[in-house]
């Protein structure tokens, strides 16, 4: 049986879908379908605490939306002519009735631009996750005085992952002839953690054939 929401943008039609919403997950059963999208189409934004049901369902929806839906879909109409009030049932149409189907007309200028936003929203928050950096300075100290510290740092250098990029690097006296590795490198937080790095990768197997232990002399964010 379709569905028919009218004046979904203005707080009337909102409190409709709302109150339509009381006890569901989505519009037409358990699953998100093309129904959830074409009504999640005409809503402008998330419609606030002030309609929780509605607000509910609009998250699941982004959340959930993808090239396929899993969900059979009813048909829904949203309109914009009715008046306010609760969604009402209209007259079930036959199988072979196409008109209460309507979930694929032509998209709208409204429907472009609310899918371009979207899609803005996302990029700008892949690139806040990805901007955290921070400068690290590593002491890489080696077993004695007979390791080949030339082969240290090749092997230090050798370790690549994303958000990882070594800088300048020099050799620095320790003492009875023993020789440290000095190394900066720039991480982007998110991606590399500078302990894991250590524990991980640098004091394992094949770097540990050369690597005693490492230490971190400093670690700036940028």
């Amino acid at each position: 049986m379709a569905v028919t929401f009218s004046d979904i943008h203005t707080e009337s039609g909102l409190k409709s879908l709302d109150e339509y919403l009381a006890g569901k997950s989505y519009i037409s059963g358990d699953q998100i379908s093309k129904d959830d999208i074409k009504v999640y189409g005409a809503v402008l934004e998330n419609p606030g605490d002030a309609f929780t049901n509605a607000s509910k369902w609009y998250d699941s929806v982004s959340s959930q939306l993808a090239s396929s839906f899993p969900g059979k879909a009813t048909g829904v109409r949203v309109g914009a002519g009715a008046g306010a009030g609760a969604a009402a049932p209209v007259e079930a149409a036959g199988d072979d009735d196409d008109d209460d189907l309507d979930l694929f007309g032509d998209e709208t200028e409204e429907d472009k631009k609310a899918a371009e936003e979207r899609e803005k929203a996302k990029k700008g928050s892949s690139k806040k996750k990805e901007s955290g950096k921070s400068s690290v300075l590593l002491d890489v100290k080696p077993w004695d005085d007979e390791t080949d510290m030339a082969a240290l740092e090749k092997a230090v250098r050798s370790i690549e992952m994303p958000g990882l990029f070594w800088g300048a690097s020099k050799l620095a006296p320790v003492g009875y002839g023993i020789k440290k590795l000095q190394i900066m490198l720039t991480i982007i937080d998110d991606l590399v953690s500078v302990d894991s790095l250590i524990e991980e990768r640098l004091t394992v197997e094949p770097c540990s054939e050369y690597i005693q232990s490492c230490d971190i002399v400093a670690f700036n964010k940028i």
